[in-house]
This record gives structure tokens, sequence and C-alpha cells, in this order.
């Protein structure tokens, strides 16, 4: 029990002091360049004690949770030798963290208000709603053919750097022909799916099969699947939107 409140105490430093520039930034121009107090200063501080223990949680809970479970599928799947199960169980996986990812959901909400507002979609909370949805669908289907393009990739050995530049080169084609009104929305989907959900299931799963499986090595092969994750929803999106808009 000793051992273990050392650990917490251990993470809850470890939480703080990468919290630490942050504060000393915000205290820095507050205090010094705008020369104002700090409002509601007692709020302020118990709101930040509560995000160091929330963060110290929560990487605690990933060590603890997510890592193992996508880890140990990895390595089940792997023995198991079934690999259509396997590229299932990747895009399901995709998919469903990321249609559950809190940013995806607020920049899909604010993408809908601000269509609605420019006249793209109608003006009523059902047409933004459909919208919304829609968006978060896209970025979901998009990150779950990435993730099981990227574990076709481990399995068969390919090359991630030719991947990637043919990604981002038929990006750059679909930037031509897509509404000037998605193009933000879509750049910025693929930074917000791979989030607090999406990026320790997607990166042990990764790694645990690239330890699985003979003649590939974690640290070459194991990671890139995120790199997919953030590539995939920007031609989905707008995709969608030159069919949407």
């Amino acid at each position: 029990m000793k051992h273990q409140l050392q650990l917490f105490a251990q993470s809850l430093a470890s939480s703080a002091r990468d919290l630490l520039p942050i504060i000393i930034v915000i205290t820095f121009f507050q205090l010094l360049i705008l020369q104002q107090p700090i409002p509601n200063f007692l709020d302020m501080l118990i709101g930040l004690l509560l995000v160091v223990l929330g963060l110290s949680l929560f990487i605690k809970g990933l060590e603890m949770g997510l890592f193992p479970i996508g880890e140990s599928m990895a390595y089940a799947f792997a023995r198991k030798g079934s690999i259509l199960w396997l590229l299932v169980f990747a895009f399901l996986l995709g998919f469903g963290t990321t249609i559950a990812e809190p940013a995806l959901i607020a920049v899909a909400d604010e993408a809908a208000e601000l269509a609605a507002q420019a006249g793209a979609i109608a003006n009523d909370e059902e047409a933004q709603e459909d919208y919304a949805y829609g968006l978060r669908l896209t970025v979901a289907l998009s990150v779950g053919i990435a993730i099981l393009i990227g574990v076709l990739r481990i399995i068969r050995g390919w090359p991630i750097q030719w991947l990637i530049i043919g990604g981002y080169i038929l990006i750059v084609v679909i930037t031509s022909f897509a509404p000037a009104e998605i193009i933000g929305i879509a750049y910025d989907s693929g930074g917000v799916t791979t989030s607090t959900i999406t990026v320790p299931l997607v990166t042990a799963l990764g790694v645990g099969l690239a330890s699985s499986i003979k003649g590939r090595n974690p640290m070459i092969d194991g990671f890139g699947l995120i790199a997919f994750a953030s590539l995939t929803p920007m031609m989905f999106v707008m995709i969608y939107g030159m069919i949407r808009l």
C-alpha cells in the first residue's frame, strides 16, 4: 500500500511538472504584461489541482487498462492466425474510438452551426444535428479504414513512407476540388481524431501486433498507425463536403 501511494505521489509530481510551463506563461502575461490580478484565483487554483489529479489518474488508467487491452488483443489475434478477423477488429476499433472522441463531437457541432449561419445547410436544429452526425460518421469511417490499412501494412511489411507520401499527394489533389468552406474543417478533423481514446488503444494495437509477428520490429513497424488516422479524415471530410455543400 505504501509503495502504491509513493508511485501515485510521483505521478502527481510528474503531472504538476508537465503543467508548470503553462502556469508560468499564463502568470507571466497576466501579471507582468496585462498587469491585472488573476480573476477567481481560488477557483482557478482548485481547478488546477483537479487537472493535476485528473491527468495523473488518466495516465495511470492508460497504463493499467487501455495499453494492456490493445496489446493482449493484438497478441491473441496474431496467435489465432485469422487475418480477416484481425482486420475487422482493427476497423471497428478505429471506428468505435473515433465516434466517441469528445474533441470530434465539439468540432462537428461547431462546424454544423457555422454551416447553418453561412446558409450551406438549413438553419434549424435538426439540419445541424444531421450535418454534425454525418461529419462524425465520415471521420469515424475514415479512421476505421486507416487503422485497417495500417494493420495490413504491419502484416505485409509495406514501407510506411510511400503510403504516407501517396496519401498526402491525394489530399492535395482533392483539396483543389473541395469547397473552400470544408477544407479547414477537414484538416482539423485529421487532428482531433488522434485524441485521448484513440491514441492509446491504436498505439498498443500496433506495437503488440508488430511484437507478435516474426520478422517485425516493434520500433519500426509498430508505430505509424496514428499517422494514417490523421491522414484519411482529411480526404473523407473533403469528399463529404463536396457531396453535402
